[in-house]
């Protein structure tokens, strides 16, 4: 059975009348009797009682039209479905953000995002670079946000901010009185970093740049960034940090902005190739929404 026989059959049915019924159909009545009577010989089934006085369902027509409009209506929703999905209005988007992300712009950005598409699945899931690359390659994540360059050529990584570096001190560190810290100064300083497998790039441009003051940090403790501030006011060390992460709002801690004004990208990644369309539509937003 097709589609439009299953469509001529319902629309007879809800008239009882093949003039009426060809009419809303915009075709002739003699090929509509047709298509009814081959239905019927395909289905081995009496659909309709014919005689002078009208048409009437048989009993199997009148089941074949309770089922019939349920195809339609189904098939409606379908089509509605397919058309919001294209607009990117429902669907899921996976996000992977490291954690300084959380203190400057991800809230706003999740709250504008779920007020145009109220339907869209998000998930959201912190996790350091590596995690996010890799989530993405597998196909768990949808975007990452991260820091420090991507080179795998099954991803596309665009800058969306570039942060200005900052050193962050215990509050009575002799640091904490100076307005800008030379990096130089920190030579003698035990640091407190985050493993460089959590995010090569970003602790690689970190090395780099104190070895282009002239020493190599000494590094006493590890811990991811987030838990960074508090190996910091406990004095274990200093540490170099993206300056949004004041935003965390702990006392006993000082930030401090390095003279020169180091800079590292924040970027956005994406698998290679065409995003859905409700993964557009947050791409698109976050261009505007985090710079």
């Amino acid at each position: 059975m097709e589609l439009r026989h299953l469509r001529y059959f319902t629309v007879v049915a809800e008239e009882l009348h093949f003039g009426r019924a060809a009419q809303r159909l915009r075709m002739a009545q003699p090929p509509l009797s047709r298509q009814i009577q081959a239905l019927e010989a395909e289905l081995g089934l009496r659909l309709f009682e014919r005689s002078r006085r009208g048409v009437v369902l048989t009993a199997a027509g009148a089941a074949l039209l309770d089922s019939g409009r349920g195809v339609f209506d189904a098939l409606e929703r379908a089509v509605a479905s397919a058309r919001r999905a294209h607009a990117g209005q429902i669907g899921r988007v996976a996000i992977g953000y490291v954690s300084s992300l959380a203190y400057v712009g991800l809230g706003e950005l999740l709250r504008a995002f779920r007020a145009r598409t109220p339907s869209v699945d998000v998930v959201v899931r912190e996790a350091p670079p590596q995690e996010q690359i890799e989530g993405l390659l597998e196909g768990r994540l949808d975007v990452g946000f991260l820091r420090g360059p991507v080179a795998d050529p099954e991803l596309v990584a665009e800058s969306v901010r570039r942060e200005t570096l900052a050193v962050v001190v215990p509050a009575g560190h002799r640091l904490a009185r100076r307005r800008r810290v030379e990096l130089s100064e920190l030579a003698r300083e035990p640091f407190v970093g985050f493993p460089r497998a959590r995010s090569p790039g970003f602790f690689d441009q970190i090395m780099s740049l104190c070895r282009a003051a002239g020493f190599t940090p000494r590094i006493v403790q590890e811990a991811p960034m987030i838990d960074l501030m508090s190996l910091v006011i406990a004095g274990f060390g200093v540490s170099i940090v993206p300056e949004s992460l004041h935003r965390v709002g702990r006392a006993g801690l000082a930030f401090r902005p390095l003279v020169g004004a180091p800079r590292a990208d924040l970027v956005m990644v994406t698998r290679s190739g065409e995003p859905s369309p409700a993964l557009a539509r947050f791409l698109e937003l976050a261009r505007k929404r985090l710079p």
